[in-house]
């Protein structure tokens, strides 16, 4: 058998408890990883961590707006297994789903503070730990098709996915020095928790509408494919892909949707 993807790696993964967090977590593990699951759900993530194993698998309570828990969080993981080479950073809200003329300000500031200034935190925190043991890591940040079009998702949800992309690409320039590479993966709808809350959906019914408008047809783009993006991220295949924006939204982005043929 071939030698799992990221065996004797240690990963601490944000938004853990459920979604695209919760399939990466799973898929780490089974590619040989020993993870930190970290997130607010605090009856979710344990039932993530016992349907997987607390031998390889652990969960820490941290909610990404508190820099503090977010610190806690990475010196648990060094403390639990001694090393951290990979963060995903994948923790994120909806955010208001109201129009501009009626912006929930203070809906906004707190997605800006989780989806912005709580991945900044983590990639801090990471990297410092990275850094200081010389360990050439990988951080991996969940950003969306949002991040590349207007008109796609809430404003303030777009506004962060934007800005994170910036984070992205500063970080990257800053870390290489480091060995350190920092890259970031944007889906398409995908029918998560967060996604079928905000909308009021049911799984199949976000399923339906994201593929309806998609342009590759004959399938529907599922947690896992998200998680397969980030174990590729993270492992040995991407040792030179530093600074990239891995979007997998089937072409979406890149097709004008207002041609169609006759």
């Amino acid at each position: 058998m071939s030698k799992p993807r990221l065996e004797g790696k240690v990963a601490l993964i944000t938004g853990a408890a459920g979604g695209i967090g919760e399939e990466a977590v799973r898929l780490f593990a089974e590619n040989g990883a020993f993870v930190v699951a970290a997130d607010i759900q605090d009856e979710l993530g344990p039932h993530v961590v016992a349907s997987i194993g607390s031998e390889r698998v652990s969960y820490c309570h941290c909610d990404v707006r508190d820099e503090n828990q977010v610190e806690k969080t990475v010196n648990y993981t060094l403390d639990k297994y001694g090393s951290l080479d990979i963060l995903f950073s994948n923790a994120g809200v909806m955010g208001p789903m109201t129009g501009i003329l009626d912006l929930d300000i203070q809906g906004f500031d707190n997605t800006m503070a989780t989806n912005v200034r709580g991945v900044a935190a983590t990639i801090k925190h990471a990297a410092r730990a990275m850094v200081a043991r010389k360990i050439r890591g990988s951080i991996i940040c969940t950003t969306s098709v949002a991040a590349s079009l207007g008109g796609t998702a809430p404003h303030a949800y777009t506004t962060s996915k934007h800005a994170l992309l910036g984070l992205v690409r500063g970080a990257c320039s800053e870390l290489g020095a480091y060995g350190i590479r920092v890259n970031s993966i944007s889906p398409f709808g995908v029918a998560t928790p967060l996604s079928c809350k905000a909308y009021n959906l049911q799984p199949s019914e976000v399923e339906a509408n994201s593929s309806a408008i998609a342009n590759l047809k004959g399938i529907v783009l599922k947690a896992r494919h998200v998680a397969e993006a980030a174990l590729f991220l993270s492992a040995d295949e991407s040792a030179y892909v530093s600074g990239h924006n891995l979007v997998v939204d089937g072409g979406f982005t890149v097709v004008d949707h207002s041609y169609s043929a006759n």
